[in-house]
């Protein structure tokens, strides 16, 4: 498999996707892409008119991204047959946004199994934030609010293991809910064979020839039932998770 899982697109103060840009080019030149299939369905709230406006702002904004790049993107949301999209594509990139309605949608229009087959024949494959939650087993370690029942919680199950995007370690000043890593404490105790990985803003994991790297600017905290979290250096070799 080739797979590029973001935890962000956007840093604070940042342009869209400026922070992950390079690593993005990357990814498609080592792999001879020329134009990506992007899945628009976590985008709920770009545009107030409807859902298609929605995805087809989504889909502008990541386009006038890539065209920097000198890549081409197309929408899977603009295809009348979307499970052909997947099958034609060269690359997939699914974007960031709700993670509930995005495993809804890829779910109604039937195009989990084929993205899944297409990412583990070899077609590279991206995501960020729930982008990269859709890779992983499950959606159950979403961040993001249910706002819509999907007919299951499974997801591509590329990775063996669960993705907390955006993870923070810090608690709100007078915030007395549960910390991100409490959450992820609760999903343990229920699924104790699962590892969880948070993934902090500005990195990702790159996966190429069964070999799993952590690339970006920050470290990575796993979590394993029963255990201490552990800290993970940048540039780790992270190919025993696989």
């Amino acid at each position: 498999m080739k797979l590029l899982l973001i935890s962000n697109s956007t840093n604070a103060g940042e342009a869209y996707l400026a922070w992950p840009q390079q690593f993005i080019a990357d990814f498609m030149h080592k792999h001879n892409v020329k134009k990506v299939l992007f899945v628009p369905y976590a985008g709920v709230g770009l545009s107030t008119e409807s859902l298609e406006k929605s995805y087809d702002v989504y889909e502008q904004r990541v386009a006038s991204v890539f065209a920097t790049l000198g890549f081409e993107v197309e929408s899977v949301h603009r295809s009348a047959n979307p499970v052909s999209a997947v099958n034609d594509a060269e690359c997939i990139a699914v974007g960031g946004g709700n993670t509930f309605h995005l495993v809804a949608i890829m779910h109604k229009l039937g195009i989990m199994q084929p993205i899944r087959e297409k990412a583990l024949s070899g077609t590279p494959f991206m995501g960020w934030s729930a982008g990269a939650n859709v890779a992983c087993p499950t959606l159950r370690t979403t961040n993001d609010m249910p706002i819509i029942q999907p007919e299951s919680f499974d997801c591509l199950n590329l990775v063996p293991f669960q993705i907390n995007p955006h993870y923070l370690d810090a608690n709100p000043e007078g915030h007395g809910g549960e910390t991100r890593q409490q959450r992820i404490e609760e999903f343990l105790i229920i699924n104790r064979e699962i590892v969880v990985v948070g993934l902090r803003e500005a990195s990702l994991l790159e996966v190429e020839n069964g070999k799993m790297m952590l690339k970006g600017h920050k470290k990575l905290r796993m979590f394993r039932y029963g255990t201490e979290p552990l800290e993970i250096e940048q540039g780790a070799d992270l190919s025993y998770l696989l």
